[in-house]
């Protein structure tokens, strides 16, 4: 007898086979597709991640700017030679270190970048655009200091500070407290003049005790820089006397508040890269 199921375990009915055979075919194409699907989770991952790294970057660099250290630019020749910003040359960048002065204050020799006070900010000159777009657009980014603030910010050096008697005389030179100046940082070449015999490379001034809380600062290019002595007060007999700054002496000198920080060295350009010397001119030799 002929068994009937003979001829399908054999595998005689070639329907069956035909739809095994593209199932078993069916099972590796789902694989593509699963890693199809992951691609744009793997996008948008990577793509969070750079973004949240960028905020983070941002946030360290204002952190930085605003409590640890600023980049300035020196826009002008006052404190030549020590710091360049010479007409027809490259204007220093410095680095300004912004934590020394939150646990001590300005010393003297120190080079200190400051914000004017209110009489010194005669003639300054907004650096903001005056479209108001534009305008909104450079404060903020002020603010994570791509643009530089819009205040008159000024580098000088320290001579005297608070409960200091600053004042020159052709006869006794620059003194404080009575005591002549030692200031290897002045350049008779750049001053047009030698110190050693017009110490005052200017007017004589004072005397001026400077008031608690405040600083008496002066540039190395001392015959082309308006300092203390070019905001001071002067008294009433000034006519008579033609001595300046002995009027009020809160005028001419700088609040403590309104120090920025003490520049530290110079970062561009590279051939002046290295540190701003502090030297004490109430050392002496």
């Amino acid at each position: 007898m002929t068994d009937a199921s003979d001829p399908a375990e054999a595998g005689e009915h070639p329907e069956q086979a035909d739809v095994d055979e593209p199932k078993a075919d069916a099972a590796p194409e789902a694989e593509p597709a699963a890693d199809e699907a992951a691609e744009p989770e793997k996008k948008k991952s990577t793509a969070r991640e750079l973004a949240v790294l960028t905020v983070l970057a941002l946030a360290a660099y204002y952190i930085v700017l605003t409590f640890v250290a600023r980049p300035y630019l020196i826009p002008s020749e006052s404190m030549e030679p020590t710091l360049h910003g010479c007409e027809g040359c490259t204007g220093d960048r410095i680095v300004v270190d912004k934590v020394s002065y939150r646990f001590t204050s300005p010393h003297p020799g120190d080079v200190v970048v400051f914000k004017g006070p209110p009489s010194w900010n005669y003639g300054y000159r907004s650096i903001r655009s005056e479209n108001a777009a534009v305008r909104m657009l450079q404060n903020t980014l002020s603010v994570i200091g791509f643009v530089p603030p819009d205040e008159n910010d000024l580098v000088k050096r320290v001579i005297a500070v608070a409960g200091q008697t600053v004042q020159c005389r052709t006869n006794t030179g620059l003194t404080v407290d009575g005591k002549r100046l030692n200031e290897p940082y002045l350049d008779p070449a750049t001053l047009g003049r030698d110190p050693a015999t017009d110490p005052c490379l200017g007017p004589e001034f004072g005397p001026v005790t400077v008031p608690e809380g405040k600083i008496w600062v002066m540039g190395d290019n001392r015959t082309h820089s308006a300092d203390s002595r070019a905001h001071c007060e002067n008294s009433p007999d000034f006519l008579q006397t033609r001595i300046y700054c002995t009027g009020n002496p809160d005028h001419g000198t700088v609040p403590v508040a309104n120090v920025i920080g003490k520049a530290r060295f110079i970062a561009w350009p590279p051939g002046r890269w290295g540190g701003v010397i502090t030297v004490n001119p109430q050392q002496g030799d």
